[in-house]
């Protein structure tokens, strides 16, 4: 069952009602950046918190909204591969980022190892994942196993990834500072907001959160009616096209924070994402009437998520080098990436039943 089928708006008014809910997700998204760069200063929560819970949370709220909508009208495959899709998607914007806006390597300019703790409790969930899609899961309570078993994890390592930020034990020479010197952006952002009080800052920053909702709601089903009328699998066009729409606000909340020189926060907000899209598949089982959703995946779903795995590492092996070596002005880890995510899409559209 679907609350409000947009197919039968037709292919040209979802095309338009697609591009207008983009534009609105990208706007919100920019200024939640600056919003929460601004909180994590007066409050000193740091970048990478902010990043992966603040930030991280706010702009899943579209993959939120589209796995209700998905699987509450009964198609799981959308919905799983959205969320698998969204994953891998993330971890490219940050090579894009670093390609289009940055003179540096990214990770050259990331100091704290909280960020490395980030990336490998979200390594480890997407290989729980795969897990679970290869070994099938079992209905436990009205959802998944799997699903339940995934979505503690996803709380747990929430919590020892902020706990670790109070404890870390190590950083690098150069840190976020550096960045920030270089950053113009970042001074303008902050002194706009020196006569807003945080009161004033948590009000705007929830506005943008829920216009990030609700237009990420429109951008997930006019993905899915899109998909129905052009007769493309919903397998494929959940990876891509819905996936690419519901990590819009990624892309400009990234955006905004490459240019201000947050690049912890860019990254935190990537793997905060990341956790918790895997953490989403409970929602997916919760509103599916059917098996549990893993079920329901195959190969298509396992490689999806081995690709957000890759992808993840390949950025944790530069945070380790921590080298500014660049080709074409981006990172040789974000070339890398870009590469394989290439090669990996090319292999997702020849397992696509």
């Amino acid at each position: 069952m679907s609350l409000l089928n947009f197919a039968t708006f037709g292919l040209l008014p979802n095309v338009l009602i697609f591009a207008t809910a983009a534009v609105c997700v990208w706007r919100a998204g920019s200024r939640l950046t600056g919003y929460l760069d601004a909180i994590a200063d007066r409050t000193g929560i740091g970048q990478a918190f902010a990043g992966m819970l603040l930030l991280g949370g706010i702009t899943s709220l579209p993959e939120i909204a589209a796995v209700t909508t998905s699987s509450w009208s009964g198609n799981s495959s959308l919905a799983v591969n959205n969320l698998l899709g969204s994953v891998a998607i993330n971890v490219l914007l940050i090579a894009l980022a670093d390609a289009v806006l940055g003179r540096d390597a990214i990770t050259s300019a990331i100091g704290k190892s909280t960020t490395l703790m980030q990336g490998v409790l979200s390594i480890t969930a997407l290989a729980f994942a795969a897990m679970a899609i290869v070994s099938g899961d079992v209905p436990v309570a009205g959802v998944g196993a799997w699903s339940l078993a995934l979505f503690c994890y996803c709380v747990f390592a929430f919590w020892l990834a902020s706990a670790y930020g109070r404890r870390a034990p190590w950083h690098t020479i150069k840190d976020e500072g550096v960045a920030e010197a270089k950053s113009q952006e970042a001074a303008k952002f902050r002194s706009s907001f020196k006569q807003v009080s945080l009161t004033g800052l948590v009000g705007r920053t929830s506005l943008a959160a829920l216009v990030i909702l609700v237009a990420g709601s429109a951008l997930a089903q006019a993905g899915d009616a899109i998909s129905q009328l052009t007769g493309l699998g919903a397998g494929f066009v959940g990876l891509v096209l819905v996936g690419f729409a519901t990590s819009l606000p990624e892309v400009s909340s990234i955006t905004a924070a490459v240019r201000m020189g947050r690049y912890e926060m860019a990254l935190g907000d990537v793997f905060g994402t990341n956790l918790l899209t895997i953490g989403l598949l409970l929602l997916a089982d919760a509103f599916y009437a059917g098996e549990p959703v893993l079920n329901t995946a195959g190969p298509f779903e396992a490689v999806a998520a081995l690709l957000g795995l890759i992808l993840t590492a390949v950025f944790m092996i530069g945070l380790l080098e921590h080298r500014n070596k660049t080709f074409l002005r981006m990172g040789h880890d974000a070339l890398a990436a870009i590469l394989i995510f290439g090669g990996g899409i090319v292999l997702l559209y020849f397992l696509q039943e």
